[in-house]
C-alpha cells in the first residue's frame, strides 16, 4: 500500500488491483456506439484515449527505470495529467501546439491520429509526412473508426520520447540536446522547460495565423495565391486557414510574468477587435514543485482575464474533458478569439525523479491523488460501458509496457552527441554565400520588376535621389526597401506606426505599407518579442522594435530562452527568424539618464547564436540591415539591430556644418558591391595608419575618428576599426588590423566589466597577438542624468590620452 511517496510500483499495482475488482458489464457495447447514451465519444474513441494515456504512462515508468541505473536523464513525467489526451482528441492534428512538459498523453494521441491516417507505406519512410491529415470535424478525431490501432501508431512517438530521455543523438527533434515534445509532422513546436515562457509566442502565433488566414482568403479572391506557411524558409507543416493555436502549461505558471504578459496581450488585442485564435490549456495539479496553488486561486485568476473565455473540466473524467475541450476548440475556431481550458489534474510520482514528496505532502494527500488517476478512470468507464473487459484492457496495458521497455532497451545503445561541434551544429546556421545571393536578388528585383512599385512607394523620389542622409533616415529607407522586397515582413512595436517612432525612424512607413504591416503594440516588451517569435514561426519576417535598450532587459528571456533555442532544440525543423531593432547606447544630451542611455550589451553577447549588429554610420546602416533581413530569411537567424540613439540625427564629424557624418543612400545597382557580411569590420585610415590601431563601435567610431585627427596633427598615423558586429565579433579583422601596428587601443563605450572590450582583448590573446594593448571603457556604473554622465562615459579626450599613454610605452 501507499506510504509516503507514490512510486512506479504503486501506480502499476493500483492499476492492476482496480481492474481486477471491476465487474463485467451486463452486455457488450459496439465500438461504434457512444459509451453512454449522451456521450460524444464512441467506444473506439474512448479506447484510443486509453491507449494514448497508457503509452504516456508506460513512457513515464520507463523513464524512472532508465534513471534507476543512470541511463535516463529526464524524469519529469506526465503521470496524473493523462486527461490531456482528450484535449488532443478534440483538436485537429493540424492545429499547431506548444506543449507543457506534462502533456505526454496529448503528444501520444496526436501522433496516433497522424499515424493512423497516414498511407501504409509511410511507416517505411524515415522522413516525416509533408502534411498532417485533417479530420472532417472537431467531433471526429482521426483514427476514430478503429479501436486505438494497437501500439504501432505510438511506436515512433514512443521511440522519440525515449531517445530524448537517454539523450540519444538520433532523437529526431532535438538530437539529444534536450527532451522535448516536438515534431514538425505533428505540428507540435518544441518548447523549453522554463515555465510560461512559451505563452507569449503562442499569442504571436495566433496573431500570425489569423493574419495569414486573411491574406490567403484575400489571395483566393484576387488570384494572388498567397499561401499559409509560404514565408521565407518556412519548414513547418502548413497550417490550414482555420487552424487554431493550442498552448498548455501548469497551474503555477499563471503567476509568472510571461503568462501575465501573454494573457494580457491576447485580451488587449481582443478588446481592440483583432482576433487571436489561441486555446490556452492550464493543466492544474495544484502544485509548483512543492509550492501549493491556493485553493481557488487558479480558477479565479483565469476567470478574471479580460477578453479570454473560460472553460473548465476534470481531467479524470474523459467524457467531460473531451466534451468541454471540443466546445472550447470549436468556439476559438469559429470566433477566432482566445479561450482558456482549465483542466484539473493530479500529479503522480512527484515533480521529477529526485523529488521526495513526503517532505511537503501527507500520505493522505498522495492517496487522494492516486484515487483520481485518469488512466484508471478511463479504464473503469470502458469496462462499465461494456466496451472492453478488464482482462482486455490489462492485456493492452501490458503489451504497451512490453513494447515501451523493448524500445527503451534499443535506444540505450544509440550514440550520444560526441563533440562540441555536434552540439552546436544546429544552433545557428550561417550560409554567407546564400545571404549574399539573397541581397543580390533583392537588388535585381528593386532595379528590375519592382522598380515601378519602389518608385511609387517612395513618392516618386527614391532615397538614392534625396541626397546625404542621417543614420535615422538611412534606416527608414532600408526598412521601406525591406518591406517592398519581403511580402511577409512586418514592422511593429511601441509608437512605431502612428507616431513613426520616438525618433522618427519609422516615420511614414504605416502610410506607405498599411496598418497590417506596420502597427503599434501595447507597451510590454515581453509581448512585443513574443509576437515576433510567433510570427516568425508562422512564416512571417518580423521586425519588432524595442524602444530603448534598458527596456529589453525585463524581456530578455524571450530572446535567450525562446528565440535563440528554437533551431537548437529542433535541429532546424522550426525557425523563428526575426530582426529586433533596439534604440540604445548612451550620449543623448539633455534627455534620459539610465533608462534612455543604457550601455549594457553583455546580456545580448552572452546569447549563443544571436547576431548583434551596431551600425554607426548611415552608409553602413542600410547594407547591414539588408544583411540581417536576408540572414533571417535564409538562415532563420535571430538578429538584434542595435541603433545608437545619439547618432540618429548626427550630421557632422569634426566641426559644426561639415556634414561628414551624412552619407548618400545606395541605389539598388550598388547593393551587391556594398554588401556587408555578418562578422566583417570596417577600417578607417587616418594619416600613415602605421602607428596605432583603435578598435571600437557605435558612438566610439565618431569619437575615435575625432581623436585620430588630433593624433594625426602630432604625427601619429591611426587605423580606426569599426567592429560593426558585436556577435559574432570580426575576429579575423581584429587580429589583422592589430598586428599591422602592434599597438591596440580598445575603445569600449559599454562598461569595463562585462563590456565588449573584454571580448576584443580575449580575441587578441586567443589569436596570438603579442603587441601592446590598452582599454578605454565606460565606468562600471549606470548612466546618470545630465552632465554627470560625462564622468562615467568614454570621451574623445580620454581616447586621445589613452593613445598617448600607449604610444609612450
Amino acid at each position: 500500500m501507499l506510504s509516503d511517496v507514490t512510486t512506479p510500483q504503486d501506480l502499476d499495482d493500483r492499476f492492476r488491483e482496480t481492474l481486477a475488482a471491476l465487474p463485467a458489464a451486463p452486455q457488450r457495447r459496439d465500438l461504434a456506439d457512444p459509451v453512454t447514451d449522451d456521450a460524444p465519444l464512441t467506444g473506439a474513441q474512448l479506447l484510443e484515449l486509453f491507449d494514448a494515456q497508457v503509452a504516456s504512462r508506460q513512457l513515464d515508468l520507463a523513464g524512472r527505470w532508465l534513471r534507476s541505473f543512470g541511463e535516463g536523464f529526464y524524469t519529469i513525467g506526465s503521470s496524473g495529467h493523462e486527461g490531456n489526451a482528450a484535449v488532443a482528441a478534440a483538436l485537429r492534428p493540424t492545429d499547431p501546439a506548444l506543449l507543457h512538459y506534462r502533456s505526454g498523453a496529448f503528444y501520444c494521441l496526436r501522433a496516433a491520429q497522424v499515424a493512423a491516417a497516414a498511407p501504409a507505406s509511410a511507416a517505411d519512410d524515415p522522413e516525416p509526412a509533408a502534411e498532417a491529415p485533417e479530420p472532417a470535424s472537431d467531433a471526429e478525431p482521426a483514427g476514430s473508426e478503429t479501436p486505438g490501432g494497437g501500439f504501432g501508431v505510438y511506436a515512433e512517438a514512443a521511440r522519440d520520447v525515449l531517445r530524448g530521455m537517454v539523450a540519444s543523438s538520433e532523437e529526431p527533434i532535438a538530437g539529444g540536446r534536450h527532451k522535448v515534445f516536438g515534431r514538425a509532422d505533428l505540428a507540435i513546436v518544441p518548447t523549453t522547460s522554463t515555465i510560461a515562457s512559451h505563452l507569449p509566442r503562442a499569442v504571436g502565433m495566433g496573431l500570425a495565423v489569423e493574419r495569414l488566414r486573411r491574406l490567403e482568403t484575400a489571395g483566393r479572391r484576387t488570384g494572388t495565391g498567397v499561401r499559409l506557411g509560404s514565408g521565407a524558409g518556412a519548414a513547418h507543416v502548413p497550417w490550414p486557414p482555420d487552424a487554431i493555436v493550442v498552448c498548455s502549461f501548469g497551474d503555477a505558471s499563471v503567476n509568472h510574468a510571461s503568462a501575465t504578459a501573454a494573457f494580457n496581450t491576447a485580451g488587449w488585442y481582443d478588446h481592440a477587435g483583432l482576433r487571436i485564435p489561441v486555446l490556452f490549456v492550464c493543466e492544474d495539479n495544484g502544485l509548483g514543485i512543492s509550492v501549493r496553488s491556493p485553493e481557488g486561486w487558479v480558477e479565479a485568476t483565469l476567470r478574471a482575464k479580460p477578453g479570454i473565455r473560460y472553460f473548465s473540466a476534470d481531467g479524470a473524467d474523459p467524457v467531460r474533458a473531451y466534451t468541454v475541450a471540443q466546445e472550447a476548440a470549436a468556439w476559438v475556431r469559429r470566433y477566432r478569439r482566445p479561450a482558456v481550458l482549465h483542466l484539473r489534474t493530479v500529479r503522480l510520482m512527484g515533480h521529477a525523479g529526485a523529488d521526495a514528496e513526503s517532505a511537503y505532502r501527507s500520505p493522505a494527500e498522495l492517496a487522494e491523488d492516486l484515487d483520481r488517476d485518469p488512466v484508471v478512470a478511463t479504464a473503469r468507464l470502458l469496462v462499465d460501458a461494456g466496451v472492453a473487459t478488464s482482462d482486455e484492457l490489462l492485456a493492452r496495458y501490458d503489451e504497451t509496457g512490453w513494447q515501451v521497455r523493448r524500445l527503451a532497451e534499443e535506444v540505450l545503445g544509440e550514440p550520444k552527441l560526441a563533440s562540441a561541434a555536434e552540439v552546436v551544429a544546429a544552433l545557428a546556421p550561417r550560409r554567407p554565400v546564400r545571404v549574399a545571393r539573397a541581397v543580390a536578388d533583392a537588388a535585381a528585383r528593386a532595379s528590375g520588376p519592382g522598380a515601378a512599385a519602389r518608385e511609387e512607394a517612395f513618392g516618386g523620389k527614391p532615397p538614392e535621389l534625396v541626397g546625404p542622409m542621417t543614420l535615422a533616415q538611412s534606416i527608414n529607407a532600408a526598412l521601406a526597401d525591406g518591406l517592398l522586397d519581403h511580402p511577409q515582413m512586418a514592422v511593429f512595436g511601441e509608437d512605431v506606426a502612428a507616431k513613426g517612432g520616438v525618433y522618427g525612424v519609422t516615420k511614414g512607413l504605416r502610410d506607405r505599407f498599411g496598418a497590417a504591416r506596420v502597427f503599434d503594440t501595447l507597451l510590454d516588451e515581453t509581448s512585443v518579442l513574443g509576437l515576433g517569435l510567433g510570427a516568425g514561426l508562422a512564416g512571417m519576417l518580423p521586425v519588432p522594435e524595442i524602444q530603448y535598450l534598458a527596456y529589453l532587459h525585463n524581456a530578455e528571456d524571450q530572446l535567450r530562452g525562446e528565440a535563440a533555442t528554437m533551431q537548437f532544440f529542433s535541429r532546424g525543423a522550426f525557425r523563428n527568424p526575426m530582426v529586433v531593432r533596439v534604440a540604445g547606447l548612451a550620449y543623448q544630451e539633455g534627455f534620459g539618464g539610465h533608462f534612455h542611455n543604457d550601455n549594457s550589451v553583455a546580456v545580448l553577447r552572452d546569447v549563443p547564436g544571436l547576431v548583434v549588429a551596431v551600425p554607426a554610420r548611415p552608409d553602413d546602416a542600410a547594407p547591414m540591415l539588408r544583411t540581417c533581413l536576408a540572414s533571417a530569411a535564409v538562415d532563420g537567424s535571430v538578429c538584434v539591430f542595435l541603433e545608437p540613439i545619439a547618432l540618429y540625427h548626427t550630421r557632422d564629424l569634426y566641426a559644426d556644418g561639415d556634414g561628414e557624418w551624412l552619407a548618400g543612400y545606395p541605389e539598388p545597382g550598388s547593393w551587391v558591391a556594398g554588401h556587408v557580411p555578418i562578422g566583417r569590420a570596417r577600417v578607417y585610415r587616418v594619416g600613415s595608419a602605421d602607428d596605432l590601431t583603435i578598435i571600437t563601435f557605435g558612438n566610439g567610431v565618431r569619437m575615435s575618428l575625432r581623436a585620430a585627427a588630433v593624433l594625426a596633427e602630432e604625427g601619429v598615423g591611426t587605423r580606426v576599426v569599426d567592429l560593426r558586429w558585436l556577435a559574432p565579433l570580426p575576429v579575423a579583422d581584429i587580429i589583422r588590423e592589430s598586428s599591422a601596428t602592434g599597438r591596440v587601443l580598445v575603445v569600449d563605450e559599454t562598461r569595463r566589466s562585462g563590456g565588449v572590450g573584454e571580448g576584443v582583448i580575449a580575441a587578441l590573446v586567443d589569436g596570438g597577438y603579442v603587441g601592446a594593448a590598452r582599454r578605454v571603457a565606460g565606468v562600471d556604473s549606470f548612466v546618470p542624468l545630465g552632465p554627470a554622465a560625462r564622468h562615467v562615459l568614454v570621451s574623445p579626450e580620454a581616447i586621445t590620452d589613452g593613445a598617448r599613454t600607449l604610444l609612450a610605452r
